[in-house]
């Protein structure tokens, strides 16, 4: 590892101009290329205190031996070097998109004497134009299928086509009417680049200039009462139209634009476009890639930028983009953009509209293919198993942690406070084993107590159930084991009555708790008090992903290409969504929670009785207890009870309209100022707010 004040520049040295620099190794290897408005200012970043440095750049800074740099006249210039240097050196510690899949695209090869409509991936060539990427070839398939009816370009391969010529017979598609056989010469050369200029036409977007045309064309068959030709014209028109609603309208008419997303953690980032012609989507791709350096939203678009346009000319490149943040500096990235399209492109955020609403649908593409991409890491058994080993060499396991329990604490500044267990047994998550817990201890938030509460509870539970089965007893007193017929042992064990697993009965070989130093220390001594030496426990903080190890003053760094680094993240990430979503349904069942909840002994059923007679609040908070007593299955006593609830809860105030001044009328059935709720099928109303977690048991 070097010493960055080894090869730092002498004062004076670096120009305080635009430009671009290089890292290289020992090996004079470039592993890191980037580009400045003043590569003074910029370089002198990299050699400051190591401290204070973020981890990727600090080692991307001591793996290096040497640094150099390149003046240009702009900061397009810089950009357009930078990108290049990339493309040639492949440096490692550069943000790298890779396409998450081979993107299909459907090709016209007008660089050939008879151009040819063809499903085409990999790197694009010169003198073929690309339409798409798809997702899936065989949607290429279908379009062109239904294409060829009106534009009958040739498809075909070379050998099918010189075969054809020899022979004097066309292929299938040449009979049947979907190919113009011009190996036969059916149509000349200039006549079949005419049709496949055509199909590449209405590809683009201009499709009213060939069905406006058909439909005249058919009316005026059809008055002069050639019925056979309009309904070949009309055939034709109905196949076009099924093929543009494979592209649904998403943006006027005309627009031409990319959208950008973004989504992003610790570690990696998504990608998705959506390239948006004559306002239809006729693409989407994505891209994952590896976050080896401290990078804003706005620089991952910029590099997203540079390889989706990089080797693009023309209307490759949109009149418009729209991204979810833009470079700092936007101008030369602009001007860049400009340069490759030969026309003014205008880079911006949308903020409103249709074409928010359809960034906001890439942005749930481009967090759902980040989801799929660490799904898929984790899914693999090999990878799994990678995974489990690599944790208990980092941790100095005996034996790798075939069960993981994780906890995450939530609340709302204090309030609702709540904690989630989540279990990952092999390396996948075992929902049935969640579990939910209310902070009962004391009121406010102090994490550290929430975590040491939480441990305590789960594992008293523990220690009690494995008193009931026998394990802490001594052999006279043990309970002895019923075995039945099958010889398996009932009665007691690690199973209830009913052959379902005790809700605690199973101990983890690994606890995480989501947190650093404090978190951890309060999670061991949990365990300590309650004798139980014989689980690890580690934490897992956010923000630099480091792991603490119980009484360390240093954490643990995994790298981070690590499987076992990913593992632990989307524990501790599950643990903290399942314990967000508790906490938010606490929240908004405080929110609509009512006065007759606290009337001891009455059941939905009473309460939905009293508001269906009494139609609201209100009116029951303001009604005699003989009046009470008139609703069906209400007792005096129980009527009594009720009236004194209601007594000593304040009415909340009336809604009003702000534009208007207006007091709003209460609905039947809710509090003045409160929303109302919906009613489900049963006629129980029907709790707003966060899904219930059916699998989590509240403890």
């Amino acid at each position: 590892m070097a010493d960055p004040s080894s090869y730092r520049p002498k004062p004076g040295e670096i120009p305080d101009t635009p430009g671009v620099y290089r890292f290289r190794d020992e090996h004079r290897r470039v592993i890191y290329v980037g580009k400045a408005k003043s590569l003074r200012q910029r370089l002198a970043n990299y050699f400051q205190d190591l401290a204070g440095m973020h981890p990727r750049t600090r080692t991307m800074v001591t793996t290096a031996a040497s640094v150099e740099w390149t003046v240009v006249s702009t900061e397009v210039e810089a950009l357009q070097l930078e990108y290049s240097w990339i493309k040639e050196y492949d440096p490692r510690f550069n943000v790298k998109y890779r396409d998450d899949k081979s993107y299909p695209y459907l090709a016209v090869t007008m660089n050939e004497e008879y151009p040819r409509v063809q499903v085409m991936r990999g790197h694009k060539k010169k003198g073929v134009r690309y339409f798409g990427p798809y997702g899936h070839a065989w949607a290429i398939r279908d379009t062109v299928d239904l294409l060829l009816r009106v534009f009958p370009v040739r498809t075909c391969s070379a050998g099918v086509f010189k075969n054809a010529a020899r022979t004097g017979r066309p292929c299938l598609l040449g009979y049947i009417g979907k190919c113009s056989a011009p190996c036969v010469d059916r149509v000349s050369a200039e006549e079949h680049r005419e049709l496949a200029d055509e199909f590449c036409d209405f590809m683009a977007g201009r499709t009213n200039t060939y069905i406006r045309p058909l439909e005249k064309q058919m009316a005026e068959a059809a008055e002069e009462m050639e019925y056979e030709r309009a309904a070949r014209l009309r055939d034709d028109i109905e196949a076009l139209k099924k093929a543009m609603e494979k592209n649904a309208v998403v943006l006027a008419d005309a627009t031409d634009a990319d959208l950008i997303a973004v989504a992003e953690d610790e570690l990696e980032a998504a990608v998705q476009i959506f390239h948006v012609r004559g306002g239809r989507v006729r693409g989407q791709r994505g891209w994952v890639t590896d976050k080896v350096e401290e990078i804003t939203t706005g620089a991952l678009v910029e590099h997203a930028l540079q390889q989706l346009y990089g080797e693009e000319t023309g209307d490759a490149v949109p009149k418009e983009v729209l991204v979810p943040a833009l470079p700092d500096p936007v101008e030369p990235v602009q001007e860049w953009l400009t340069g490759r399209r030969g026309s003014i492109v205008s880079l911006r955020v949308p903020q409103r509209g249709d074409k928010k609403a359809l960034m906001e649908t890439v942005q749930r593409n481009a967090q759902q293919a980040l989801v799929l991409h660490k799904t898929k890491r984790a899914s693999d058994l090999t990878t799994r198993s990678r995974a489990l080993e690599e944790i208990a060499d980092a941790l100095d396991l005996d034996s790798a942690p075939l069960r993981i329990e994780c906890y995450d604490i939530s609340h709302l500044q204090g309030d609702d406070v709540v904690a989630s267990m989540v279990v990952f047994e092999d390396g996948l998550a075992r929902k049935s084993e969640y579990r939910r817990f209310q902070i009962k201890g004391f009121a406010g938030q102090d994490d550290v107590r929430s975590m040491h509460e939480v441990i305590t509870r789960r594992f008293r539970r523990y220690l009690a159930e494995k008193e009931k089965t026998g394990e802490w007893t001594d052999g006279e007193n043990a309970e002895t084991p019923e075995i039945d017929s099958n010889g398996e042992i009932v009665g007691t064990g690690l199973t209830e009555d009913d052959g379902r697993p005790r809700k605690f009965a199973y101990p983890p070989q690994l606890v995480v708790v989501d947190g650093g130093a404090p978190q951890v220390a309060a999670a061991r001594r949990a365990l300590d008090e309650l004798g139980i030496d014989d689980i690890a426990v580690c934490g897992l903080a956010k923000r630099l992903e480091e792991v603490w190890l119980p009484g360390d003053d240093d954490p643990v760094v995994l790298p981070r290409t690590s499987e076992g680094l990913y593992l632990l993240q989307r524990v501790r990430d599950e643990a903290h969504r399942f314990a967000i979503t508790y906490q938010r349904s606490k929240r908004a069942k405080r929110f609509r929670s009512s006065p007759l909840d606290d009337v001891p002994g009455l059941g939905d059923a009473r309460k939905q009785a009293l508001l269906k007679h009494f139609g609201s609040l209100k009116k029951l908070r303001s009604a005699t207890i003989d009046q009470i007593c008139e609703v069906p299955g209400i007792g005096r006593k129980t009527a009594e009870t009720i009236a004194a609830a209601l007594a000593q809860t304040a009415p909340a105030a009336p809604a009003v309209n702000t534009a208007t001044g207006e007091i709003m009328e209460e609905e039947p059935g809710t509090e003045p100022g409160t929303e109302p709720g919906t009613m489900g099928s049963s006629g129980e109303p029907v709790t707003m707010g966060a899904p219930d977690e059916r699998r989590g048991q509240e403890t």
